[in-house]
């Protein structure tokens, strides 16, 4: 039977191809004629047509490469097919998601590549299709199915001044601080608004450390990128990265936390592995060793969640219990104790948990039951607990009840409830609680206006939130762009100071502003936490505003959280913190109000440093109090003091300047004297000895005017040339290296110097033409030349600014006199001390412009 059918179809081809022969013939020798008799087989122009294969053709052979995917990848697919009338067949391709390439055809054969997408909705297989024709009407078709990973659910993180969003569609997206390329674009410029991380697909979770992030692909694998220094990206070396690298010997991953500068991986097995920055035992590996690649956590085992933040670390059990380790200062560990531990310690009385949080110096813990329990530091209330008090045990959180999760900032908290609405409480000096306010609350307050919130995380002091129709909010500190709404308040080049005018002195601290106007009125902007601005209040301003209280100043001077002015009669007065008794009246409460010191009386001058401060009286001779563990009250000892102490075996003075920790002279016949930290040579007498009374900076003579960053020393001579001496690491002595000189050096290309400034890691100088040049750290706008790059050497001017009278720099920012005197600031502005009227902060939720 089988073979009557073979013989069969063989005389039916044979007659098939007998009549389109004969058909060809007739064609050719009757081309009219045949067109009127069949003209179903003849084109409008009279050319043949052969007849239609109405049989189908046969595909024999298909094949994919991959069958199921983990992350999104490439699958090549190949069928062959076969007509027995039709050598050169048709191939379309077609999907159902994901990228086609250019299909690769030969008469009987198509190879397509395929590349997934991202990741593919719960419940969806993608599927890939061919059609395969022959010009007929018949076709073949084949579907292949490929299995791919699932979708995550969106979700939000932060770090100190960037945040970063999971979306829905597996792509990550950050934006805020880029200086060591945390936001993984490639660059290291800050961005104010969201941008996605190129290449990086098939994202199942995120977590964001100080200035590093780090994410979890849906292959179990890690990859990192941003600051690299204590190892936190775990690739064996210590080179930030501003892209994405697959951290070493990592697989099989389930969760990521992430620490200052340490990352936690959760295996799926539950055992739990670390690296990065471990000074205080952080990596819970027994050591204190920072670690460049993963190592196992010792002794856990069954982890079904993790925290880090700051310091230390958390992982929830499979049993309802917590375990910590690391820093504990504060009791964060929540053992009961406040001694640091490199192996997980059991948290005391708390059972029943179901998720964990950190902040940066205390922890948080959600029970089954819906209730929050808190530990550690709790100044400013982020312990929620009514108090101010630090807890080295859990403790509840009162009146929080249906919560879902949990997120901890530097100093603020915020818990989700179940009906989706946000609730916060802490610290709220840059408006991270987004109740409007600016004041803290010991005690949990609802976000104003928000609900539907599905996620929820903490920077240092801002927050985050993704809300259930995938937008995502945020509000707090907006320096850096970390808001995501597309502004930012860090100034690169000039811009004036707005209500300022008649200005004749000014003064700056860590992130305040002083001005004195010719009336002897004192105006300040900026951080006030300290109640450095001398108001009474503790809200940070923007805009300038008078010290009330204060008239008849002639001087001023601004430590890093305290203010000082100089009366015409000689008399000090001082305000803001005083915990080290650098107010000098004799106490270390914080003064809201500028206080009178007793003495010394006859004072011509004045210079603070970071807790220390000191005075010039009239008779050439140097008065100082506060901070003196450095010795840089240079009276002999490293006892602190609260009132004025005479500085010893210094006289003929006629100018000082104050570092951090140590403090400067210049004395009438031109030479420099120093005295108190010189860990990076700042004294400048060629060693690194602590100094407790004064010391001759060594080779300089002829000096007329000195000045002080945080750890370096810069004096101008006679000439009108520049010497430095001390800290170099970012360019901030001028001379073209970052090698720390113990010993003056002369700053390069700068002539025609006429007055310095320092601040924390730079440095500004007056040239007698008016004009500024600045140099060292450029991270946050403090040169104003109008860009963030370092530089090494002067030789770039301030940008757009002439006729400047007088300057100074602050920490990071730095403020100017023209000849007109208006005041003009740059540089970072995140506590307002800019003093434009831009607010530096956002004190309710703002959408950001994340897609």
């Amino acid at each position: 039977m089988k073979r009557l059918t073979i013989w069969r179809l063989q005389v039916l081809w044979a007659a098939v191809l007998a009549a389109g022969a004969f058909g060809c013939t007739d064609f050719e020798q009757e081309r009219t004629a045949f067109c009127q008799r069949n003209p179903e087989r003849c084109d409008a122009e009279g050319g043949y047509v052969p007849p239609e294969d109405t049989t189908a053709p046969i595909i024999i052979e298909g094949s994919q490469s991959e069958t199921a995917l983990q992350v999104q990848g490439t699958v090549t697919f190949s069928v062959t097919a076969r007509d027995e009338e039709t050598p050169k067949l048709d191939f379309l391709w077609a999907a159902s998601m994901g990228t086609m390439g250019v299909a690769s055809n030969t008469n009987t054969t198509s190879t397509l590549a395929w590349t997934s997408p991202s990741c593919v909705p719960a419940g969806t297989v993608a599927s890939v299709s061919v059609t395969v024709g022959n010009g007929g009407k018949a076709t073949a078709s084949k579907t292949f199915t490929v299995t791919a990973n699932i979708c995550p659910k969106p979700t939000v993180a932060a770090g100190a001044a960037h945040a970063m969003v999971l979306h829905s569609d597996g792509t990550a997206w950050g934006w805020g601080d880029n200086r060591s390329g945390q936001l993984g674009d490639g660059e290291f410029t800050q961005r104010g608004k969201p941008m996605r991380v190129p290449s990086l697909t098939s994202v199942n979770a995120l977590a964001a450390g100080d200035s590093h992030s780090v994410a979890l692909r849906s292959d179990g694998t890690v990859w990192a990128w941003g600051g690299n220094k204590a190892g936190q990206l775990g690739d064996k070396t210590a080179t930030d990265r501003s892209r994405p690298m697959q951290v070493s010997g990592l697989a099989d991953v389930a969760a990521l936390a992430s620490g200052h500068e340490h990352v936690l991986a959760l295996r799926k097995d539950g055992t739990l592995w670390s690296w990065g920055g471990n000074r205080y035992g952080q990596l819970g590996d027994g050591t204190k060793s920072n670690r460049f690649e993963p190592v196992q956590v010792s002794g856990l085992t069954g982890i079904i969640a993790i925290a880090a933040s700051g310091f230390h670390s958390l992982a929830l059990r499979g049993d309802g219990t917590v375990w910590s380790w690391g820093y504990n200062q504060f009791g964060q560990l929540g053992d009961g104790t406040t001694s640091n531990s490199a192996m997980p310690v059991l948290v005391s009385g708390l059972a029943g948990v179901a998720a964990v949080a950190a902040g940066y110096e205390h922890s948080l813990a959600l029970r089954g039951d819906g209730t929050v329990w808190a530990w550690g530091n709790n100044e400013h209330g982020r312990l929620g607990d009514g108090t101010e008090t630090r807890r080295v045990l859990p403790v509840q959180v009162p009146r929080l009840n249906g919560i879902t999760a949990l997120a901890g900032g530097m100093a603020h908290s915020l818990a989700l409830r179940n009906d989706g609405t946000v609730w916060v409480w802490g610290g709220n000096d840059a408006g991270q609680l987004g109740d409007g306010t600016a004041i803290g609350k010991v005690s949990p307050v609802p976000v104003s206006g928000l609900a539907s919130v599905t996620a929820l995380t903490a920077g240092r002091d801002y927050s985050v939130v993704m809300r259930g129709d995938g937008t995502v909010w945020a509000w707090g500190a907006k320096r850096n762009g970390q808001l995501g709404n597309g502004e930012t308040t860090l100034r690169a080049s000039p811009v004036q100071s707005i209500g300022l005018t008649s200005v004749i002195a000014v003064a700056a601290g860590y992130n305040q502003s002083l001005a004195l106007r010719n009336d002897g009125v004192v105006w300040a902007w900026g951080d006030n936490r300290f109640k450095q601005l001398g108001d009474g209040a503790d809200v940070r301003r923007s805009t300038p505003a008078p010290v009330p209280g204060l008239t008849s100043i002639t001087a001023l001077a601004s430590g890093t959280y305290h203010s000082m002015a100089l009366r015409n009669n000689g008399s000090v007065l001082a305000w803001g913190n005083n915990y080290h008794g650098q107010l000098g009246d004799g106490t270390t409460v914080n003064r809201e109000n500028p206080v009178q010191l007793v003495e010394p009386r006859g004072v011509v001058a004045l210079a603070a440093g970071e807790n220390h401060s000191l005075a010039l009286r009239n008779d050439g001779i140097v008065w100082a109090w506060g901070n003196n563990y450095f010795g840089q009250l240079g009276d002999g000892t490293s006892t602190g003091r609260e009132i004025p102490v005479q500085v010893l075996g210094l006289t003929g003075v006629t100018a000082l300047a104050a570092g951090r920790s140590h403090s400067l002279a210049l004395r009438s016949d031109g030479t420099v004297w120093a005295w108190g930290l010189n860990a990076y040579g700042a004294l400048g007498n060629g060693s690194t000895t602590e100094q407790d009374t004064p010391v001759q900076v060594q080779g300089l003579t002829n000096v007329t005017a000195i000045a002080s960053g945080a750890f370096h020393s810069l004096a101008v001579r006679n000439d009108g040339s520049v010497w430095a001496w001390g800290s170099n690491g970012y360019g901030q002595l001028g001379d073209g290296t970052t090698i720390n000189r113990l010993i003056p050096v002369r700053a390069v290309r700068l002539t025609g110097v006429t007055a310095l400034t320092g601040g924390y890691f730079h440095s500004v100088a007056l040239r007698n033409d008016a004009t500024g040049q600045a140099w060292g750290n450029n991270s946050i706008g403090q040169l104003g030349d109008g860009t963030i790059v370092d530089r090494l050497e002067p030789g770039v001017p301030v940008l757009g600014l002439t006729g400047i009278t007088a300057l100074v720099a602050g920490d990071h920012h730095a403020v100017a006199i023209r000849s007109d005197r208006t005041v003009w600031s740059w540089g970072d502005n995140e506590f307002g001390q800019i003093g434009d009227g831009i607010s530096p902060v956002a004190l309710v939720p703002v959408k950001t412009l994340f897609p």
